[in-house]
């Protein structure tokens, strides 16, 4: 309750919802700046029919041209947006390729143009182009310029191979591809909103012990820096005071992630009304609820086995300079976990993904992986949820049997040793 009521709790409370609504708006902003004028472009058509399309792409005329049909999903998306681009086309005029080159090289270093692009007479037989700019950094008007003339070229040779437009049209159609599974009931459910939903739980599990653990850490040697640990075990036995370190760290660090969850939740809501009222099509993840239950238990068995070992690595360090520094095991098999999501989701059935799906440290995320895939049954959920609460039960006990001691002995770290002489004392 102390923590909860400081000034810190309440402001970092606040603070990051605020920064990742800030972090989601801040790009769109950014990419709303006016950043000056298009990028000036000369085109030099050897073919003499790709310009018209080249520029209907990239400027978003109005206007229905052919190539829409078969444009790719970059171009359409670009087709909504202000035109970025100024095209002009340079006739040859029986000039040479050399004298076009120089010419245009003098407007390029003159600042009067900001590219030009050279299309030659047989680029729809070799497909090759060059363009040149001063600004070679500019990656997504080069990238989009490449996909205009990648658009325009394809469109002209089914124009070319008397392809008429409905039958472009149904060539450049997108496939609707569905991934669906087939539950143990013979029921078909998607599962890429609960995928997804396990790479969340994930990451929120690694973000909290990054965030608390070292608080939880803290906690358990904050008394042998201030060497009040006489007065304490007079009153309080180890193991009493070990979980109420752990209970009461791990209830601030709950009750922070459960303000956000319901100001997201209720962020989400109000988001998908609004859009809906604008007429834009969105729905919520349709999840089964009992997924809901399992992502809470194994997030939680995940959050207390890692905090249980700080608290444990608290027990037998002195300082907390020193407690930073054996903590990083902890980060590392909570990243080997994630690594191992891919060869679980590939055989979620296989007997490696239920060994690793039973090891503590791994579970919270390898069984949801199985969960969210092909759902084991019932049994080896419950194991693997009565094992990882059975290993913060025993890691605390440890940690009290080795903070017992350990207390007391001031100025001096522990050999391996002795850490196992007071375990079995």
């Amino acid at each position: 309750m102390a923590r909860v009521r400081a000034k810190m709790f309440i402001v970092s409370t606040v603070l990051l919802p605020a920064a990742m609504v800030l972090f989601g708006v801040a790009p769109a902003l950014i990419l709303s700046i006016d950043s000056g004028n298009g990028l000036r472009v000369v085109v030099v058509d050897g073919t003499g029919k790709l310009f018209s399309r080249l520029k209907t792409s990239l400027q978003a005329d109005d206007a229905a041209d052919v190539d829409a049909t078969v444009a790719t999903r970059a171009n359409r998306i670009a087709a909504g947006r202000r035109s970025d681009f100024v095209l002009e086309e340079l006739q040859p005029a029986n000039r040479s390729d050399a004298d076009v080159k120089a010419q245009l090289e003098n407007r390029l270093r003159a600042k009067e143009i900001d590219a030009y692009l050279i299309l030659p007479p047989d680029v729809m037989q070799t497909a090759k182009a060059q363009f040149v700019r001063r600004n070679t950094s500019d990656l997504i008007s080069t990238r989009r310029i490449r996909d205009a003339v990648d658009a325009a070229i394809r469109t002209q040779r089914l124009i070319e191979a008397r392809v008429d437009a409905r039958t472009m049209s149904a060539l450049g159609r997108s496939v609707d591809f569905e991934t669906r599974r087939i539950s143990s009931g013979g029921s078909e459910r998607d599962v890429g909103d609960s995928f997804l939903l396990v790479f969340v739980v994930g990451f929120i599990m690694y973000i909290s012990v990054l965030l608390y653990g070292q608080v939880v850490l803290g906690a358990v040697i904050e008394e042998k820096e201030t060497r009040i640990a006489e007065v304490l075990f007079s009153s309080v036995k180890p193991f009493t005071l070990m979980i109420g370190k752990l209970l009461g760290v791990s209830l601030v660090a709950l009750t922070q992630l459960a303000i956000w969850a319901v100001a997201f939740a209720g962020f989400g809501l109000f988001g998908v009304s609004v859009l809906a009222s604008r007429g834009i099509p969105t729905r919520l993840p349709s999840i089964p609820f009992h997924f809901y239950v399992y992502f809470a238990l194994f997030f939680l068995v995940g959050y207390f086995v890692y905090a249980t070992m700080y608290a444990l690595i608290g027990s037998v360090v002195t300082t907390t300079q020193e407690g930073g520094q054996a903590a990083m095991p902890i980060i590392m098999m909570l990243v080997v976990s994630f690594y191992l999501f891919l060869p679980v989701s590939r055989n979620p059935d296989s007997p490696f993904s239920f060994w690793i799906s039973m090891v503590p440290f791994f579970a919270p995320i390898s069984m949801l992986v199985r969960i969210v895939t092909q759902t084991p049954p019932f049994w080896q959920i419950a194991l693997s949820l009565f094992i990882g609460f059975s290993t913060v039960a025993f890691l605390t006990w440890i940690a009290s049997k080795i903070y017992r001691i350990g207390m007391l002995m001031y100025g001096k770290r522990a050999s391996i040793p002795e850490i196992v002489r007071w375990v079995r004392s």
